[in-house]
Formats: structure tokens, sequence, C-alpha cells
């Protein structure tokens, strides 16, 4: 059976991400998909997009993504837009280009990416969805920075399809450890952490064989363990309690 593999927040470790493939070994029949945030923070996000590009496989349009967009391609974007994207790991990309800088053939690349995927029983997307908006009123804002109305949520979204997701690191979430996958009602999130010094895993889930494969960035170790064992289901009361302190 062919298998559905979703990898998470690859954050330009490059080599980590040639570590996993290894490992999964995805034949041709086999399905593989990236939450987006391919770029930033790491030291390879050029030769990631490249990879991604240049591969059968299908990633979805993340934050990063976003705001590197914003910021190459906008000539009317405020300075401040610049400054951000830098200020949260554009140097790193900027870096890994070169000097001949971004070419246009990733600039587009990155911009024909969708913000989602309908894949039937598996909704994927980068951050998440607003539980108090019907789904054709989000925007990109929506998919690619939500966070805690979407973690917080009481019953699922969808009442047929597994949102699947990045975007927030799991172990910032009230009661998950650093590397363990974090579940909530309708939603299952795989960032990991990839470039985080409390974490460094990066994450690759085999949905069909319920296998988590993971390879520490800093470490160069690979783990492989069964997606039920790895995952930490999270308690929406907490998050709101959080929400609360927090405002």
């Amino acid at each position: 059976m062919p298998r559905r593999i979703f990898i998470g927040d690859v954050h330009g470790h490059f080599d980590a991400l040639m570590m996993l493939f290894e490992a999964i070994a995805p034949g041709e029949r086999d399905q593989v998909y990236f939450v987006g945030d391919l770029v930033d923070r790491g030291p390879k996000s050029a030769q990631v997009v490249d990879f991604v590009m240049n591969s059968p496989h299908q990633s979805i349009l993340g934050n990063h993504e976003l705001m590197l967009l914003e910021a190459v391609t906008n000539s009317r974007a405020p300075e401040h837009f610049r400054q951000a994207w830098l200020y949260s790991g554009g140097h790193s990309t900027i870096q890994s280009y070169g000097n001949n800088g971004i070419p246009w053939t990733h600039l587009e690349w990155m911009q024909s990416l969708p913000t989602h995927l309908d894949l039937g029983d598996i909704w994927l997307v980068h951050a998440g969805v607003d539980p108090k908006l019907p789904i054709e009123k989000h925007t990109s804002e929506q998919f690619c920075w939500i966070r805690e109305d979407f973690h917080g949520m009481v019953e699922p979204y969808f009442p047929d399809k597994l949102i699947i997701s990045g975007h927030t690191i799991t172990f910032t979430i009230p009661g998950v450890m650093p590397g363990r996958l974090a579940q909530g009602e309708g939603w299952l999130d795989i960032d990991t952490g990839a470039y985080h010094r409390q974490s460094g895993w990066l994450t690759a889930v085999d949905m069909t064989e319920r296998k988590v494969y993971q390879v520490n960035t800093r470490q160069k170790r690979l783990r492989i363990s069964t997606l039920d064992e790895l995952i930490t289901n999270v308690n929406p009361q907490r998050i709101a309690s959080r929400r609360m302190m927090m405002s």
C-alpha cells in the first residue's frame, strides 16, 4: 500500500532532511507532503527549496515563505517587513543563496504554493484554522499564522478530517515535552522544533504505517517510533487558561 508521509517545519536543515529521506526511503507510489517553513533559521534553506522544488513531493505555504516573499518581491513593502523577516531567520536564508541571491525560479515556486491541501481524510495546513470562521472566509493570515485559537478548539473543525499542521513547536504547547507530537480535538501538530536548541528534532510522520521518523539536527541522530507512543494529547482547557493569563 502506498504510504502518506508528512514532514514538519524543516527550517533550512537540509542535512537532517536527507537523513530522514534515507531512513524513510519513499517509493514511487508513496506520497510525501511538507507542511511549509522550508526556509529560514537553519544553514541550508537554498538546498532545501531546490530539493523539494525539483522532487515529486508537495509542499504548502508556511509563514516563513510568506515573509520571504513579502520582503523580497514586494518593492512597496515597508522596511519593517524586511527587518522582521531578517530577524526571524532570513539572514541565514540569504547566506545560503550566496552572492547571486534568491533565483526567480525559487520565488515563483514559493508563490505557487497552496495554503492548504484537502487529502480526503486529512487536511494539511501550515498553522491551523480559525474555529470561529467558515473555511471560505479564511486567508493566508489564518492558515499561516494562527496558534492558540486553533489549538484550544474544544471540538474538531471537520467532522471527518484530521488537520495536520506545523508552525507551533509542540513543546511550547502546555503539557508537551520536546520532541513529541501534540494532538488535540481534530488536529495533529508535527513541528518538533528542528532549529530550536531545546529540541532539535526534525519529524516525518508516516500516517499509513503509523510510524514517526526523527532526526536530531544537532546530534545527527535518527530515531524511529510508533505514532501512538510519541503523541501527547492536549487539554484545550490548558490552552484557554494560558490565553487568559496572557491577555
